[in-house]
């Protein structure tokens, strides 16, 4: 494969002018729909806008919204002025967010309204409360001094805020030549995206990702499912991932198909959308695509436009890839296996391959993607068969983790390989499969949950002593935290105390849903924790209890 040193806005710039009039996005639910041609102006008055409020090449500007008409307007604005796009996990809570503000050095952040659980401006009043008194864009606050500006995603006004109606107006009055002088100041293999990852050691990291490995790596993705012009494209899926963006947006634009969005994943607006809008695609995680199966008004919807999709983000149980396939007709469906710091993409089933490989392997690597199973001590490749750690090498590897140049040394080592923490085979077919992690990471719903900043949080219980937190089986999502408690002498705590401390201060699906306290945690002959014995403890003291994981 060709790879191409494009930026986001050369790749939107380039459709624009080969099919300007060609559906880009569109919103089925409220018959919302944007051209080519009419998504690149709107991107180009609101990177003129962000450019009037000190937004310049290599300036981080956070977005903490759902998937609204503009969250990607303000992807392509930043990305064609050449600062950077930190997402913000809409899971986020105050602690979370503050973290990631000051360790990413937000100088703008726009936000929404936020969730049904969660008030966004009512968070950001918290955390800097000189919005209230002092002028928008010259914000001074000690506890984060990069901070400049506040921008509200929408039409409403909302004190010491900008909002994009007033973004948009400010750039209509700056002459185009502006932001074409701003994008001759940087490249493709400039950073464009910062993606917060948590890690084994405890606090989120900020992935750094370039034009350059994020639309190359979607090209390659939109290519294994034979994407064209004629695509339309459903993405339920949350756009501050990866998987939004790269997996869909970048395949998307590269590849001259149309995105067909929800705000928030709905089974029913998912099947309404491929129904309305002839999809050919619709992209998931396995608890999406049982929920849409499983809707009781699925049989009233025209599945027959479907032909392809990506599942993934946990592990993919065949029965449900059958049903996708049979009751769906996404004969052409295909998984995709990487990380974050992989851009995502390290592996991908093809269109065309056999079923049996689409449910039992991840598929062969991208290409020009070097991916090796790693015997971790001795960093020499396995042989076929045998299991090791998948690694891989090329142009999808991040730019490193921000501010962190020890975090980065310690995942890519001297030969160049990132290494995933995930352990896998090699098949004889060049195949891979995946067979367990070396990182204790727990993937519930397609959301990675580190145990470590689970542990690091519930540290602050004054009750607890130790405390470990580990995956427990579940038929739902995949994966259910759980946590194991061992309490001071004296103590006394109820599982329900230790969720209402967790209520509101991290993220719903990081709260454990199963607390234990026990005496001790299973222990190495040199009383290392063996936490992958803490699974099967888990089971046990359900099973005594007459719980089964749901």
């Amino acid at each position: 494969m060709q790879l191409f040193e494009k930026t986001l806005g050369d790749w939107l710039e380039y459709w624009t002018e080969v099919q300007p009039d060609h559906d880009f996005i569109v919103y089925s639910d409220r018959n919302m729909r944007f051209s080519y041609k009419e998504f690149n102006e709107r991107v180009n008055e609101l990177a003129k806008g962000l450019m009037a409020i000190g937004v310049t090449k290599g300036t981080h500007v956070g977005i903490w919204a759902t998937n609204v008409p503009d969250w990607n307007a303000f992807l392509f604005a930043t990305a064609k002025i050449g600062a950077v796009l930190v997402t913000v996990n809409t899971n986020y809570k105050q602690h979370e967010l503050e973290y990631l503000c000051d360790n990413a050095d937000l100088h703008t952040l726009c936000i929404t309204n936020g969730t049904f659980d969660s008030d966004y401006v009512k968070m950001c009043y918290e955390m800097i409360p000189e919005l209230k008194t002092q002028a928008r864009g010259f914000i001074q606050n000690k506890k984060f001094p990069h901070l400049k500006n506040v921008v509200f995603i929408g039409q409403e006004k909302k004190r010491g805020m900008y909002n994009t109606a007033e973004l948009l107006l400010l750039g209509s009055t700056k002459k185009d030549s502006i932001l074409k002088e701003a994008r001759t100041k940087f490249d493709c293999f400039d950073v464009c995206n910062m993606q917060y990852t948590s890690g084994t050691t405890g606090f989120p990291k900020g992935v750094m990702l370039t034009h350059h490995n994020i639309t190359n790596n979607g090209y390659s993705i939109g290519q294994c499912m034979h994407y064209t012009p004629a695509d339309k494209v459903c993405l339920p899926v949350p756009l501050f991932h990866c998987f939004g963006i790269v997996l869909g947006m970048m395949a998307i634009v590269t590849n001259g198909a149309a995105a067909v969005m929800l705000e928030k994943f709905d089974p029913l607006v998912v099947l309404a959308s491929i129904h309305k809008e002839r999809c050919t695609a619709v992209y998931g995680v396995p608890t999406m695509f049982i929920a849409e199966l499983h809707h009781p008004m699925f049989d009233m919807f025209d599945m027959s436009s479907l032909r392809t999709g990506i599942m993934a983000g946990s592990l993919c149980p065949q029965w449900l890839m059958e049903e996708v396939v049979e009751k769906m007709n996404m004969k052409e469906i295909t998984s995709v296996y990487g990380l974050t710091e992989t851009s995502p993409g390290m592996t991908q089933s093809h269109a065309d391959d056999s079923f049996e490989v689409k449910t039992s392997t991840v598929g062969r690597p991208l290409p020009e993607i070097d991916v090796k199973v790693i015997n971790p001590d001795t960093l020499e490749e396995c042989p076929v068969g045998v299991q090791g750690e998948m690694c891989c090498k090329g142009y999808n590897l991040m730019k490193g983790y921000y501010k962190n140049p020890k975090a980065t040394a310690e995942i890519i080592d001297k030969n160049g390989y990132l290494h995933s923490g995930d352990l896998g085979v090699k098949d004889e077919n060049g195949n891979f499969r995946i067979t367990g992690r070396i990182k204790d990471m727990i993937i519930r719903g397609g959301e990675n949950v580190y145990p470590r900043e689970i542990e690091e949080f519930l540290y602050k219980m004054p009750q607890i002593q130790d405390v470990q937190v580990a995956a427990v089986p579940s038929k739902k999502y995949g994966e259910e935290v759980g946590a194991f408690i061992i309490l001071k002498e004296g103590e006394d705590l109820h599982e329900s105390d230790v969720k209402e401390f967790c209520k509101g201060k991290i993220s719903r699906h990081k709260i454990p849903k199963y607390i234990f306290f026990v005496e001790q945690f299973p222990l190495t002959a040199s009383g290392k924790i063996q936490k992958y014995k803490l699974k099967d403890l888990a089971l046990d003291l359900l099973a005594k209890e007459g719980i089964e994981p749901v």
